[in-house]
């Protein structure tokens, strides 16, 4: 009985010793380089082929800097990733002024670009901000066929309340509750229509929709360009239900000065003009999001 406690003592100081042999070599050394290495930055974008394509900017902008990314793409719609942001799972995730700001604050009254981005500074939690805002938009807007905005007169969303047949409204679900849905309408402009949910954000399904009449009002951003390419009209907003909505990037904590500072040179270089014509260099001609990323960053001599 003694030798064997003998021999199980033995094993253990044993083990204890390369135990903390092994937990020695993997603590990384304060005087290493590791201090002055860039952080990993994780960067996430939407389920939407528009927010792939910038998010996807940025990470080839960082890269090209020396940074380390990790593509985290194609996540869903805001309730799903905004949780996961303000956790600290996602460190740059590119977004927009208006609908970011109707999410933590959905009774928000301003409408103006300068007047939204300055309430969203001051809306956004803690650990997280901003950064410049873009001059390219990607504007929520309601859309009609040319024929139905033919028969009946409509260049306005104040001009549907000239419609005398029941409208179905089509757009991700996530829109029959958000402020600018079907109960948005009805409050602002006194409009009641259907709701049908079509998860394809605004896509090709929703045009589709549009076409066969089985919607006759859909939510599509401006920056589609199936909005030229399939004669839909986007109908003036004359009350101000959608806020202005600006590319913005949204960051952690661990975005530092110079992260931030490449992030605020490509948006500053991201017009409307630009990004529609990525948009559809993505959804007409079906190139990568690589690809258009990186050729805006060369034509832009950013890589």
């Amino acid at each position: 009985m003694f030798r064997r406690t003998m021999i199980m003592a033995a094993g253990l100081a044993v083990f204890a010793t390369f135990s903390l042999a092994a937990c020695s070599s993997n603590t990384p050394s304060s005087s290493g380089s590791g201090s002055d290495s860039k952080p990993t930055l994780v960067i996430g974008s939407q389920a939407y082929y528009s927010s792939d394509i910038i998010a996807e900017v940025y990470a080839q902008g960082l890269e090209n800097a020396g940074y380390t990314v990790d593509r985290q793409f194609d996540i869903g719609q805001r309730e799903v990733y905004l949780p996961e942001i303000q956790s600290g799972g996602i460190d740059v995730f590119p977004e927009y002024t208006g609908p970011l700001l109707q999410y933590w604050q959905p009774d928000a009254t301003v409408t103006l670009d300068a007047d939204v981005y300055s309430a969203l500074q001051a809306a956004v939690p803690d650990g997280l901000r901003v950064l410049n805002e873009a001059p390219a938009t990607d504007q929520d807007s309601y859309v009609v066929t040319q024929d139905f905005a033919n028969k009946w007169g409509l260049t306005t969303i104040d001009d549907l309340s000239k419609v005398t047949d029941p409208m179905t409204m089509g757009a991700n679900a996530e829109a029959q509750t958000r402020p600018n849905g079907p109960d948005g309408l009805l409050k602002t402009y006194g409009v009641s229509v259907g709701f049908t949910p079509i998860q394809d954000g605004g896509g090709p399904l929703t045009v589709k929709a549009l076409q066969d009449n089985q919607i006759q009002l859909a939510i599509i951003y401006t920056s589609d360009p199936s909005i030229a390419a399939d004669n839909l009209v986007t109908l003036t907003d004359d009350k101000g239900l959608f806020l202005s909505s600006h590319v913005v990037p949204l960051v952690s904590d661990k975005v530092d000065d110079t992260a931030a500072g490449i992030l605020n040179k490509i948006d500053a270089l991201l017009t409307p003009d630009a990004l529609i014509a990525m948009n559809a260099r993505s959804v007409n001609d079906q190139v990568p999001a690589s690809t258009i990323a990186h050729d805006w960053l060369a034509d832009n001599n950013l890589n």
